[in-house]
């Protein structure tokens, strides 16, 4: 195998002391036009790659912030990643992307391999906010941004949506809009969204003079689009007096599968059920019946999380902070005054 050509290939090929390579590198404003163009042209006749790992080592710092998402299944989580990535970018920075599936395990090793690659922070949508890792990983001097989670304490900045103000706004245009029988479909209420999802849908129920057990709970194992396809065979299997008129989704995916399995048994969407999505994802607008969901600003979040990773890391007055997005209600199809 051939060796990759070095700074001293590239000294030599342009006839060029090594201080001028590496100005050319780091500091090309010190170095004349003419002689720039000639190390420039040298690196590309010899195929030259700068070895961006060894020069970080030097310097004691990386130039790449690292974001564990929780589900890269979910559009969800590459829209914020592609927020993160547009803050990286704006600061030269590169961005390492890895996918926890929700397996805390998992999670945990990508933590440990992340700091052993001395990344610059890390951004994290955890399986547990609470988990002691996170702070273990602070304490040895890497930064940590929670995104997505609202953490126990101020140990760390986090970025998150007022999720319990999002199931209010679900459950109240569905109220609005006629419905009484109302279904909640989450999933496992170990995931702290869907618990503060479901605790502002009960609130709604019971500003509306209604009990907040009137909402139907329907537990699903995983907020995916196959879980909710199970949760509609569940739901239109219930006998029609008792079922339900409408069901508010704790993220889009379970949306969309319930919105699937009602139109494979032929219900129709909105006038058998009206169906509300939490997310907002580009696949909501674009289902067969456009799909009333709760909008998260995903790309704001990665941004917003990344700024603040970036200022903890490079600002020794940095204060940490808890931002809290406010989420909006977008009403389409799938939801209308039942006739």
């Amino acid at each position: 195998m051939a060796r990759n050509a070095g700074v001293k290939d590239v000294a030599a090929a342009a006839g060029v002391s090594l201080g001028t390579v590496s100005n050319v590198l780091n500091r090309p404003d010190r170095v004349s036009a003419a002689t720039r163009e000639r190390v420039e042209q040298a690196m590309r006749e010899l195929g030259f790659v700068r070895n961006e790992s060894a020069r970080q080592l030097r310097a004691g710092r990386s130039r790449t912030l690292a974001y564990v998402m929780l589900d890269a299944t979910n559009p969800f989580f590459t829209d914020v990643a592609r927020g993160i990535e547009e803050a990286a970018e704006a600061q030269d920075m590169s961005v390492f992307l890895c996918n926890s599936d929700s397996r805390a395990e998992r999670e945990s090793t990508y933590l440990e391999r992340l700091e052993q690659q001395r990344v610059q922070g890390i951004l994290v949508t955890p399986v547990d906010p609470a988990h002691p890792s996170l702070g273990e990983v602070a304490e040895r001097g890497t930064p940590v941004v929670v995104v997505d989670r609202v953490g126990p304490g101020a140990e760390h900045c986090s970025v998150a949506v007022d999720d319990v103000l999002g199931g209010r706004l679900a459950v109240e245009h569905l109220l609005d809009t006629g419905h009484e029988r109302i279904a909640f479909v989450g999933g496992p209420d170990s995931i702290g969204q869907v618990r503060d999802r479901l605790a502002g849908a009960r609130a709604a129920t019971e500003a509306a003079g209604r009990s907040p057990d009137d909402l139907v709970v329907v537990t699903t194992e995983a907020l995916t689009v196959a879980e909710g396809r199970r949760a509609g065979e569940r739901i239109m299997g219930l006998a029609r007096a008792s079922r339900p008129t409408a069901a508010f989704c704790a993220n889009d995916l379970l949306a969309l599968g319930l919105l699937q399995q009602c139109v494979s048994l032929g219900a129709r969407v909105p006038r058998d059920l009206a169906i509300v999505g939490y997310d907002d994802i580009d696949f909501a607008a674009a289902a067969a019946v456009p799909l009333t969901s709760v909008r998260q600003p995903r790309r704001d979040l990665g941004r917003t999380a990344a700024e603040l990773l970036i200022d903890e890391a490079g600002n020794p007055d940095h204060r940490h902070q808890q931002v809290l997005f406010t989420p909006e209600l977008v009403a389409r199809a799938s939801t209308r005054r039942p006739s």
